[in-house]
């Protein structure tokens, strides 16, 4: 039977780690200081995050040190984004407004009373450029080749700029100053984890072991929870928000999202998973995943009433029957009494990019009054009674 420290864990490096360090602090009658890293480059979380920030959870309750290290000086110089370009930085204010949104976020999941954090501008500001060039020389180009995105890129020919490859030394040498004994991250992060094990043994310290979760597929079933694609569940949503969402997952994420969202026990999840194998209708399963979900994040009352709500909006074919969100039109922010469409969608549904609501509108996503529109710059009159429904969860009505 594994431990439980080690269930949906995807990579520990190395594979006898996790027993080696526990059995070190046992003896050392010490606690392991866990890290987590986070360039605060969105302010919202979601379940992706939480899927990490879960297995930090049960480190705690054993008593261990959980250390967040916000990365306020290397979200200033633009994370190598795994795709085929640098991740735009971000100014100084960027960086303290969405790192405390997140901060403030953390409280959802883990004792953020019990947590130690940092930032790592209070030991990467103070390098001089000597010191850099000596941090730098302790890795190899070839080394860094070995991450996937830089090599693929440099076989392509496509740029890696020079900051690019000093982003993991960054991130490793904040293992060294923290004196971290396990660093924990999504399996994307698995080269810049190990690149903290390097430097540590380097600087002749112990070396700390890699954790690494699975990547949580987001809504659209394909590409992993991400903002950006617009296809998550923020840990901030409202119920039936959490609900409809998760209610919209393809049956095939059913089993990931059983093992990396909820807090049900093993028995529990084998148990619903055998339900849909003896043919019971995958929607059943979803509402009592959804419902465990919300219930973590807000409380069972809300689950319940977010369920009844989704029964009775979603289920029910009947547009005219739709509850439709009321809002004022003094709360709206216009000049005039007139709105492009996409502004009005965004402040009534502000957790969609205006880029994201534009590809709605152009899909035939939105209606006025029942009437498709797909001209995302057309001005709408802000008129009592007029009815908005966006995508499919979104209705709202002006008063």
């Amino acid at each position: 039977m594994i431990h439980p420290l080690q269930e949906n864990v995807a990579i520990i490096l190395p594979e006898n780690g996790l027993e080696e360090k526990l059995a070190q602090a046992s003896k050392e009658n010490r606690k392991l200081s866990i890290k987590l890293g986070f360039d605060p480059t969105a302010p919202d979380l979601h379940l992706g995050h939480a899927v990490v920030l879960k297995k930090l959870k049960q480190f705690q309750d054993l008593g261990h040190q959980i250390i967040i290290v916000v990365g306020s000086f290397t979200a200033r110089i633009g994370d190598p984004t795994g795709k085929n370009k640098a991740r735009k930085p971000l100014s100084a204010e960027d960086v303290q407004h969405n790192a405390q949104t997140y901060i403030n976020q953390l409280s959802k999941v883990i004792d953020v009373k019990k947590t130690k954090i940092v930032f790592n501008s209070d030991w990467l500001d103070a390098l001089d450029f000597s010191e850099v060039i000596q941090l730098l020389s302790k890795v190899t180009v070839a080394q860094l080749m070995h991450r996937n995105d830089f090599n693929k890129r440099f076989t392509e020919n496509t740029p890696i700029a020079m900051h690019e490859l000093v982003y993991p030394i960054l991130q490793g040498f904040d293992s060294v100053k923290i004196a971290c004994d396990i660093e924990m991250g999504g399996t994307d992060q698995l080269f810049n984890c190990t690149m903290g094990r390097q430097l540590q043994e380097v600087h002749q310290m112990p070396a700390q072991i890699v954790m690494c979760m699975p990547l949580l597929r987001g809504l659209d079933g394909k590409e992993k929870m991400s903002k950006s694609l617009n296809n998550i569940i923020g840990l901030t949503d409202e119920p039936n928000e959490m609900f409809g969402k998760t209610m919209s997952i393809p049956d095939a994420l059913i089993e990931e999202f059983l093992n990396l969202t909820t807090d049900f026990s093993m028995e529990q999840k084998s148990a619903l998973l055998s339900r849909i194998s003896e043919g019971e209708n995958p929607m059943n399963i979803k509402k009592l995943i959804a419902k465990n979900i919300i219930s973590q994040y807000h409380d069972p009352a809300s689950a319940d009433n977010a369920e009844q709500f989704f029964i009775n909006q979603f289920q029910n074919k009947n547009s005219e029957e739709k509850v439709y969100e009321r809002v004022a039109i003094a709360s709206l922010k216009s000049m005039k009494n007139t709105i492009s469409l996409v502004e009005l969608c965004h402040q009534l549904k502000s957790d969609l990019s205006k880029s994201a609501i534009r590809r709605l509108i152009e899909s035939g996503g939105i209606q006025i009054n029942t009437i498709k529109i797909t001209d995302a710059d057309e001005k709408m009159e802000l008129i009592p009674q007029t009815k908005i429904k966006i995508g499919r969860r979104g209705f709202f009505e002006l008063i």
